[in-house]
C-alpha cells in the first residue's frame, strides 16, 4: 500500500475520508500529519513518509516538534513548505496545552437568555429568530440564527431547529426572537410557533427551556408566564 498514492487507496483508508467518517481521534499520528503535508514522494505515500519520520522520532510528537527544518527536509518528499507546516502544527499543539479551556456560558433562565441576546438584537429593524443550543447543564453549545427579515414576523423552519439540535448534540434548546416594534407581547404566530416547537422537542426528547421575545429594555418569557 505504501507504493500507492493515497488517491489509489480504498476510500475508507484515505486519511481525509477517514477523519470525516470516523473523527480525528480515530487517526494515527502519521495519518493526521499526512493530511497536513498532502503528498509524499514518487516512492511512498504521505502516510508512509510520516510513519518513517515518526519511527525515527520514537513515535513521539514532542521529539518531532524539536526537529529543525533542515532535519525534516533531509527526508525525500519532505520539502521546506511541508516541514514548516509540521512545525507550525506542533507549535499550535503546545500553545493549546497552555490555553485554558473556555467556559461555556450558562443560560438557565429567561434573564440569562435576554442578557445574552439583547446586544445582538437591540438595533435590528427587522425580526430575527435564533435558537440557542445548550447541553444538559444549560451551557451554551452554539447560537444559530434561524431567519432574518420581516417587520412584524419572520418564518422559522422547525425542521432546521431539530436538525441543528441533533447535529450539535444539544439536549436543551431555547428559542428567541425580537420585536422591532418594541411590542412586548407575543402574536398568534408566536404562540403557534412555540407550541409547534414544544411538540417537536417532546418527540425528539429535547428539553424546550423557553421562548423569549426580546425588546429594547424588556423581554417576554413563555416559561415565566407558565405557557410551556
Amino acid at each position: 500500500m505504501s507504493r500507492l498514492s493515497i488517491n489509489e487507496w480504498a476510500e475508507e483508508d484515505r486519511p481525509r475520508e477517514k477523519l470525516q467518517a470516523l473523527g480525528a481521534e480515530c487517526l494515527s499520528n502519521a495519518e493526521l500529519l499526512a493530511i497536513l503535508i498532502g503528498s509524499g514522494s514518487t516512492d511512498e505515500s504521505a502516510v508512509a513518509l510520516m510513519k518513517r519520520i515518526m519511527n525515527d522520532c520514537s513515535n513521539n510528537l514532542n521529539t518531532l516538534g524539536k526537529m529543525s527544518i533542515r532535519e525534516l527536509t533531509a527526508y525525500k518528499g519532505m520539502g521546506p513548505a511541508k516541514a514548516i507546516t509540521i512545525l507550525a502544527a506542533c507549535e499550535l499543539g503546545k500553545r493549546r496545552q497552555k490555553t485554558q479551556v473556555e467556559e461555556r456560558r450558562r443560560l438557565s433562565s429567561p434573564q440569562d437568555i435576554y442578557e445574552y441576546m439583547h446586544p445582538t438584537m437591540q438595533d435590528l429593524d427587522v425580526e430575527e429568530a435564533w435558537v440557542l443550543l445548550l447541553n444538559q447543564g444549560f451551557r451554551l453549545i452554539k447560537p444559530v440564527r434561524l431567519s432574518h427579515g420581516g417587520i412584524s414576523e419572520t418564518a422559522v423552519d422547525i425542521r432546521l431547529i431539530m436538525k441543528e439540535a441533533i447535529v450539535n448534540n444539544a439536549t436543551v434548546i431555547a428559542l428567541c426572537h425580537n420585536h422591532p416594534s418594541n411590542n412586548l407581547f407575543p402574536s398568534r404566530n408566536d404562540d403557534n410557533l412555540t407550541q409547534n416547537v414544544k411538540k417537536a422537542c417532546e418527540t425528539m426528547r429535547i428539553h424546550f427551556l423557553d421562548h423569549v421575545i426580546v425588546t429594547d429594555g424588556a423581554y417576554y418569557s413563555y416559561s415565566e408566564k407558565g405557557r410551556l
